[in-house]
């Protein structure tokens, strides 16, 4: 049994702009409007989800998506360093930034670590394979980097190396142990690419 799943990255708010830890703002009207732009564009999906955030579940209502939100796909706890950029915490932090890129172990925020990340939305994607339908998920774009991450079995690591634009697909096929990946398509691209 093979599972699809597609994991579309949130529409731009002012905290992804500014490179700040997410502080639940809303989705900027032009990227809801982008995001209304693709609705239709998805294939069909016998289960949708969305992480809680409040970005992730307006886009979800912007692309016309009916999703369950799912505490599983919530995107890295991030602790005091929560509605905070990533300039004043390195600013203030500086150590702790540097040991919390080099080191997917630390939490020096006191929330969660890459690694707990990791393994936590590496067992949501296995628990999804046993689904013989399509799974479509709106998630944080760090729930994709994760995902990446487990799907080709890279060392944690590798989670800084992989960039995450708003409102894109990225979609994994196979079952658990044995995924194919598909990078960052722009929406409309694919729903097309999915029909394939």
């Amino acid at each position: 049994m093979t599972s699809r799943v597609t994991l579309i990255s949130p529409a731009t708010t002012p905290s992804l702009r500014r490179a700040r830890f997410d502080d639940g703002d809303s989705i900027e009207e032009s990227a809801g409007a982008r995001a209304r732009s693709a609705a239709g564009s998805l294939p069909p999906a016998g289960r949708v989800f969305a992480s809680p955030s409040v970005r992730c579940r307006e886009t979800a209502s912007a692309l016309g998506l009916d999703a369950s939100p799912d505490p599983a796909l919530a995107g890295l706890d991030m602790g005091r360093w929560r509605g905070r950029t990533l300039e004043e915490v390195g600013a203030a932090e500086p150590e702790a930034v540097a040991g919390w890129l080099a080191d997917p172990g630390a939490a020096p925020h006191g929330g969660e670590s890459v690694r707990v990340l990791c393994a936590r939305i590496a067992r949501w994607l296995d628990t999804t394979a046993l689904a013989d339908d399509r799974t479509v998920a709106v998630v944080e774009p760090e729930v994709v980097r994760a995902v990446v991450v487990h799907a080709l079995g890279a060392p944690e690591a590798a989670f800084w190396r992989v960039d995450v634009r708003p409102l894109t697909a990225t979609e994994v096929t196979g079952r658990s142990g044995r995924w194919n990946l598909r990078l960052g398509h722009d929406l409309a691209q694919s729903g097309e690419a999915a029909g394939r």
